[in-house]
């Protein structure tokens, strides 16, 4: 039951923090990228840290973005290891029933 629970809750999150997680790393690697192989200045691609560090929501929401990203990403995390772990858990008990019969 409790594998059903997390496989639930893990479906259920994953559509909500894919699209934070997604813009968050594309503007990071493109702010590096532009940087390092276009060579273009900080300010011409600071509107990708405006966006990467959610600074157009304001002073106030900018810190739960940050913080809501980051505690996204994190449950995605540990609840995708938990589903793996589990998995291999399951295949090895299959493989140790076979090899006893």
């Amino acid at each position: 039951m409790a594998k059903l629970t997390i496989r639930t809750l893990h479906k259920t999150l994953a559509p909500i923090v894919l699209l934070p997680l997604f813009t968050t790393v594309f503007t990071g690697v493109s702010y590096r990228l532009a940087k390092d192989w276009f060579g273009l200045t900080r300010d011409q691609v600071h509107i990708l840290m405006v966006i990467h560090e959610g600074e157009y929501l304001g002073k106030t929401f900018e810190s739960f973005y940050v913080l809501l990203n980051g505690l996204g990403l994190l449950w995605m995390l540990i609840t995708g290891l938990t589903m793996l772990i589990n998995h291999w858990r399951k295949q090895w008990r299959m493989r140790a029933k076979s090899l006893e019969s």
